[in-house]
């Protein structure tokens, strides 16, 4: 009989080769949860992961402790680990964080961009808006966002600012779908990063940060609205 966990993610057995066994497992859990083929709740059961993965116990049990550190599992005494589902209140403070290191790239991104950077933002936003206008697919719809943000990290050339944007990003992947599947957002946020790249072009990093900011709170605003009804659903 097929298992529930493999029913609602596709994945190969890991291989033996490349990387180290124990990466590849990391690798095809976080792509999952990223992806959101592993949903937020969804337990993530020891003995259906080995038969899926065709690994060992003690290489799933390594590969879940790591996605814990990374806030992508979260493991609950006698019950066992499962994906990450945040909390309103983590929810608020992700955003928080998310909305002052985003402007703080932006900020960097119009002191260091190229020129050939602020005109990938802006055909990344051309992009997105194009995926927006021809599916409501949520995985193409955050993919096509994920390219703003990395032609934006790129362009502030900073590895610490990458790094722990990178850690919040991963965090608030699903908060960022719940915010974008909600009817009109996506076309919103196309508005929104036009105005922020129209900053950046004029060179005015105050603005730029600004309009950051308050895109994200507004995606904030969204999400956590459609978080609290299905709290409040009976």
């Amino acid at each position: 009989m097929t298992s529930k966990t493999a029913n609602v993610w596709a994945t190969s057995p890991v291989g033996r080769v490349a990387a180290p066994v124990r990466e590849q497992v990391i690798a095809a859990l976080r792509e999952a949860i990223l992806d959101l083929r592993l949903t937020p709740g969804q337990r993530l059961v020891e003995r259906e992961l080995i038969e899926q993965l065709n690994v060992s116990r003690t290489t799933v049990r390594e590969a879940i402790r790591e996605l814990a550190s990374e806030g992508l599992v979260t493991v609950v005494p006698q019950k066992g680990a499962m994906v990450s589902a945040p909390s309103i209140a983590e929810a608020i403070d992700l955003y928080e964080i998310r909305a002052s290191l985003e402007s703080l790239i932006v900020v960097r991104f119009v002191e260091r961009a190229t020129p050939s950077q602020v005109m990938r933002l802006d055909a990344a936003v051309e992009h997105f808006a194009e995926v927006v206008g021809s599916t409501t697919e949520i995985r193409e719809v955050l993919a096509a966002k994920d390219q703003f943000y990395t032609v934006l990290i790129e362009g502030a050339a900073s590895n610490t600012l990458r790094q722990l944007v990178e850690g919040i990003q991963a965090r608030v992947r699903v908060l960022r779908a719940t915010s974008l599947a909600t009817s009109g957002r996506s076309g919103s946020a196309v508005e929104e990063l036009r105005a922020i790249v129209a900053a950046i072009k004029d060179h005015d990093a105050d603005a730029a940060a600004a309009l950051c900011a308050a895109h994200i709170r507004t995606a904030s605003k969204t999400a956590l609205a459609q978080i609290d009804s299905s709290l409040s659903s009976p």
